[in-house]
């Protein structure tokens, strides 16, 4: 029995047995794969695809395609050409079964293009997710526009307060405070000299925190709380 399967835009008539290079997948050698998109079991024609079937291969390893060499010229340049080389990237693998029905309750790992996984990962599933936890973190910061987590040296328990009560704080100002880690009266009521001297120049704030007396400020605000 044969089976038509598509993967990685091209299609392949596969027995089994059968041993064949496709586009590279995100699998290690040794590991069992299955494909989905069947396009032709048997004598069954999908429309477009066979319901339920599935051909299952094993991973042999990931190798490189034999290097195809082109020339790039210039128009009107004489003497002006540069080769390139290409290696495409493929997966070895064999056919072991070809399924008729039931391979969507097989329970063997579905095929999936190198290209589908984040970063381009071909790995252990725990490198997969940590990998997918750092591009959400990334896509997260971009999203804020990069403003930091509050900074470690903020009180255990302080919570953000409406910085903009401060002379001189407005919502621009009050931002890039929270950019810079500063987010709490509790946090800038237990600065000394040392700190505000820091302070000022983490978030550039040419004197301001000394100059508009911040400190006593939010003492004062943490004492009316009180």
């Amino acid at each position: 029995m044969f089976a038509v399967l598509k993967t990685g835009g091209k299609q392949y008539r596969v027995q089994s047995g059968d041993v064949l290079r496709v586009e590279k997948l995100a699998a290690n050698a040794g590991e069992k794969v299955q494909f989905n998109e069947i396009l032709m079991v048997g004598g069954t024609v999908g429309t477009p695809l066979v319901e339920g079937a599935g051909v299952q291969a094993e991973v042999l390893d990931q190798v490189k395609g034999d290097k195809v060499i082109h020339f790039v010229k210039r128009r009107r340049k004489h003497g002006s050409k540069r080769t390139k080389g290409h290696r495409q990237q493929l997966t070895l693998l064999r056919v072991t079964d070809i399924l008729e029905s039931g391979a969507d309750s097989s329970g063997i790992k579905a095929a999936v293009g190198a290209g589908s996984v984040p970063g381009g990962f071909v790995a252990s599933d725990d490198r997969y997710t940590q990998n997918r936890a750092d591009q959400a973190e990334m896509k997260k910061r971009v999203k804020t526009g990069g403003a930091q987590e509050k900074s470690a040296e903020t009180p255990a328990g302080a919570s953000d307060d409406d910085l903009k009560k401060l002379t001189g704080v407005g919502p621009a100002l009050e931002k890039k405070l929270h950019e810079a880690g500063i987010t709490s009266f509790a946090q800038i009521a237990s600065w000394s000299d040392e700190d505000v001297a820091e302070w000022d120049a983490k978030a550039d704030l040419k004197g301001k925190i000394e100059k508009e007396g911040w400190v006593d400020q939010a003492k004062a605000i943490l004492a009316e709380k009180e």
